[in-house]
């Protein structure tokens, strides 16, 4: 029995197109900053990387020697073909973001790196609040809002099941301010970060509701000075193309010192 899609990609590629014409792309920033950081760290070429992004306009610039391509739910990356794979800040949109995963690991060279940024579960938790809590009161109910994010620790499970070797997850947590609520909402609209889920609503959202939710997040988040603060939760996930001349693990009970003789203590067997 084939599963919704979790993303209505037309609606997807709608919202970016309109985030095109005046875009607020300052998270790409941070994205892009952060993965030149950690490609500095590793002592290594990379003479064919791709990268895979819904704002091709953007990551371009930034990785020049790139062949950069979109998001689309088969990528189109041609098999053994990249040293480097980079995941701009759109696999949060994957309707299957294990088989993102595994596309990338079979694009890439033995020893090859691949590097994605995401948004994280704390992204939007206070916005995510102030929708709901506006629609229970108002209408009894609540309707696909804010679009769900995973935990690290589930992301980082998918760089093994993937296939990758090596695998890191890391999270960087930023704190963005607004003039207000609307002034977010406005923001996320010129990131492309709309509503695009398959199961959202189809309706205007009520304009009681919209206005009981910016009351809600302004009284309970506000700092003060008429300004409203918004979390972003960017994940790191870092792995690498299997390879014979990486790091193995030991076999257990092969090591040649004891740990006791290390440390300089003495050992207590369990008892039995």
């Amino acid at each position: 029995m084939s599963q919704t899609p979790l993303t209505d990609r037309p609606a997807l590629l709608r919202n970016r197109a309109r985030a095109r014409r005046a875009p607020a792309l300052f998270l790409h920033e941070i994205a892009a900053d952060e993965i030149e950081d950690r490609l500095s760290m590793v002592n290594k070429s990379f003479t064919a990387p791709a990268v895979v992004s819904g704002f091709a306009d953007f990551w371009q610039p930034r990785f020049p020697t790139a062949r950069v391509i979109a998001d689309d739910d088969i990528l189109a990356l041609q098999p053994g073909a990249h040293d480097l794979v980079i995941h701009a800040l759109c696999l949060h949109w994957a309707s299957d973001p294990v088989g993102q995963l595994i596309q990338m690991r079979h694009a890439m060279k033995p020893d090859g790196l691949m590097l994605a940024v995401q948004f994280g579960g704390s992204t939007l938790s206070n916005l995510r609040a102030a929708l709901a809590q506006a629609e229970a009161d108002l209408t009894g109910g609540l309707s696909p809002r804010v679009l769900p994010m995973g935990e690290i620790r589930d992301l980082g499970a998918l760089l093994q099941r993937a296939g990758f070797a090596l695998p890191v997850a890391d999270s960087l947590r930023l704190t963005t301010s607004h003039a207000n609520p609307l002034a977010l909402m406005r923001d996320l609209r010129a990131m492309g970060e709309g509503n695009a889920m398959t199961r959202r609503t189809r309706r205007f959202t009520r304009r009681r509701v919209l206005e009981r939710a910016c009351d809600i997040y302004s009284e309970t988040f506000g700092t003060g000075d008429g300004r409203v603060p918004a979390t972003f939760e960017l994940v790191f996930l870092t792995g690498w193309a299997p390879d014979a001349s990486q790091p193995q693990p030991l076999r257990p009970g092969s090591a040649a010192a004891r740990l006791a003789d290390a440390l300089d203590t003495a050992e207590n067997p369990l008892k039995d």
